[in-house]
Parts: structure tokens; C-alpha cells; sequence
């Protein structure tokens, strides 16, 4: 496999083939304009002097030349070399709610939706730490293991929807247990969690829940996604379209409301800061100034391969046809003996 570090200069190809043409049409103006110079014998030794072949073959070695020039100024890349990296940084896993009431829209366009988005966010500004996301509503699995391949991460946040765990309620607690077996055992600092949710909590048992990750040594932060005014919860059809609100057993609209002091105290019990999403302020640049602040250590050290540049090797075969062309020669090693009249 190949690939050019500037493939736009390969279109020099196309002036190259121009140029060729260009010189065919003329060659044979060249030699129609030879022909009128008198009889064949005369050109013969008018010429006499030059060899035909080495005169063709030297415009044929100057192309050549030409065309692994322009190859090798493009940057090809073929093969691969093995580096050794080191990446620092902190173990991140964010603990995403999925239930139902996350599909409010006091947050716009959904607190989902706006969840998705800051976590991409906060994605796109890593730097060597590791991130993984654990799902939970009624129940919670880890969705993500720890990776620093920060586009799968992307494409994981994406597919996230309020589907991924059939069983509903909001198993905050389970979540952050989840989240503390997911972190390697090795290590008892450089990790944190971010817990991610309206704060509904069916358990009552996460701020207890809080403190066990902040005694193993995980830093818990809170972020609350809607308002203290709430909203209803939206009900959609097997096409996607909105057909309800979600109601009670008693047959009452339900109206979702942010339990923000529940999140603080998570928060406050872990560690870390709390952070809130309201539709009109609010972002992960928070977390992240925190994050950024702790220490690094060397998560991993591994190879990976990456493309070698190679554009020695074509510039030397552009090199060796230009010398070739320079020490070719063009007259006859042997002049033939003129025997014409005036001999």
C-alpha cells in the first residue's frame, strides 16, 4: 500500500503528457521539413557523424527522469516503521444516563442529545488520557472500555440512544460501581468519573455509591442535564414521531425535574465539581480545567505502525537517468570513410 504526503503535485503528470504530445506533433514537422533538405545520401552524410539510436534514447532517459522526479517531490509512503510513544494522562469514564427522562426537551434540542454533544466536546480536547463510557437507566453495562482511539470513541457517543438498555428507571448507583470495575486495579489515582444525568436516582443509594469510588482513589464529578422548571417526557412511535407524554398509573402527565442537589452531593462526596447543563449555560470546559490539572502518568507505552517516507528511493532512480542521459553520447564511435567525388 501506498500513499503521497502531497498528491496534488502528481497532476505535473498531466503537463508531462501534454509536453509529450506536444514534441510527437512536432517530431514529425521536424522530419517532414528534413526530408525536403535534399537527397537521402546527402542527409546520410550530413549526419553521418551522430548516432539516430542514442539521439532517440536520450529525450527517453531525460522523461524518465522527469516522471521519478515528480513521483518522489509528491511524498510517497510505502511500508510501515514501528515507534515506541508514550502517552500521559488520566483514565476518564463518563457514566451516561439513558433513561427515558432524558429525552426531555428543556434542554435543547434533548438532554441526550445535548449530553452527546458536550461529550464530543470534551473528546475532541484530550490529549493522551484514556476515556470510556458506561450506559445505565434501570440497569448499567459498560458500553466503552478505556481507549484512547478518540475517533471510535466519537463513533460510540453517537449511536447512543435511549434503546441501549431495555429496563428503565435510573440505576445511578449500579453506574458508578460499574465505572469502578472498569478502571485498572493497578493504578489508585489518575482516574475520575463523570457521572452524567438529570438526577433521578431510584435506588438512593449513588452518594454512598460516590464515596466508595472516592476512598479507591476515583475522583467523581456530576454533571445535571435540564431544569428545576422540568419537562415532560415525550413518548414516540415505532416511526420515531412523537405520539405522547409518558403518565403515570393514575393517568397524570409526568413532568421530569433536574435534582441538581442530589448531583452536587455526588459531587461533593467524590471529590470533584458539579456541573450543570440548563439550555442557557453550562459546558465541560469545567471538568476539563479540572482534568487538566491532575496528575499524569504513563498510560501506555506501545508500538504503532505508521507510513515511511520513501521518496529517496525515486529521487535517486531520477538522478541516475539524468546522469545516464548527461554521459550518453551522440556521435559514432566509428565515422564512416567518405568515397563520394571529391575523395
Amino acid at each position: 500500500m501506498i500513499e503521497f504526503r502531497y498528491p496534488f503535485i502528481l497532476l505535473a503528470y498531466l503537463i508531462v503528457g501534454a509536453v509529450m504530445v506536444f514534441n510527437r506533433t512536432k517530431a514529425k514537422t521536424r522530419e517532414a521539413e528534413t526530408a525536403r533538405w535534399g537527397e537521402e545520401k546527402v542527409r546520410h552524410r550530413l549526419f553521418s557523424r551522430l548516432d539516430s539510436k542514442l539521439l532517440k534514447r536520450k529525450p527517453m532517459l531525460e522523461w524518465w527522469g522527469v516522471v521519478f522526479l515528480i513521483f518522489a517531490a509528491s511524498g510517497p509512503q510505502i511500508g510501515t516503521s514501528f515507534q515506541e510513544v508514550e502517552r500521559k494522562g488520566v483514565d476518564i469514564l463518563v457514566a451516561l444516563d439513558v433513561s427515558k427522562s432524558m429525552m426531555a426537551e428543556d434542554v435543547k434540542p434533548t438532554r441526550l442529545e445535548k449530553a452527546k454533544f458536550e461529550i464530543g466536546r470534551l473528546i475532541s480536547q484530550l490529549e493522551g488520557d484514556r476515556i470510556g463510557l458506561v450506559v445505565f437507566a434501570g440497569t448499567s453495562h459498560l458500553y466503552l472500555p478505556l481507549t484512547g482511539d478518540y475517533e471510535a470513541a466519537r463513533l460510540f457517543v453517537n449511536a447512543v440512544d435511549t434503546e441501549m438498555v431495555r429496563s428503565q428507571g435510573t440505576a445511578m448507583s449500579d453506574a458508578l460501581l460499574t465505572g469502578l470495575d472498569a478502571f485498572p486495579k493497578e493504578d489508585q489515582k489518575h482516574r475520575t468519573l463523570i457521572v452524567i444525568s438529570d438526577g433521578e436516582d431510584h435506588e438512593g443509594e449513588a452518594v454512598e455509591s460516590a464515596k466508595r469510588l472516592a476512598e479507591a482513589g476515583v475522583v467523581v464529578h456530576s454533571v445535571g442535564v435540564g431544569t428545576n422548571a422540568g419537562a415532560l417526557i415525550p413518548v414516540y412511535d415505532t416511526q420515531g414521531r412523537r405520539s405522547d407524554y409518558k403518565k403515570d398509573r393514575g393517568g397524570k402527565l409526568v413532568t421530569s425535574i433536574l435534582n441538581d442537589a442530589m448531583l452536587r452531593e455526588i459531587a461533593e462526596t467524590g471529590g470533584g465539581v458539579s456541573v450543570r447543563f440548563d439550555g442557557r449555560s453550562g459546558s465541560m470546559d469545567d471538568l476539563l480545567g479540572v482534568i487538566e490539572t491532575m496528575e499524569k502518568r504513563t498510560l501506555k507505552t506501545h508500538e504503532y505502525s505508521q507510513f515511511e517516507d520513501r521518496y529517496e528511493l525515486f529521487l535517486a532512480c531520477a538522478f541516475l537517468f539524468f546522469v545516464a542521459d548527461f554521459l550518453t553520447p551522440t556521435r559514432r564511435k566509428k565515422e564512416e570513410v567518405w568515397r563520394g567525388r571529391f575523395v
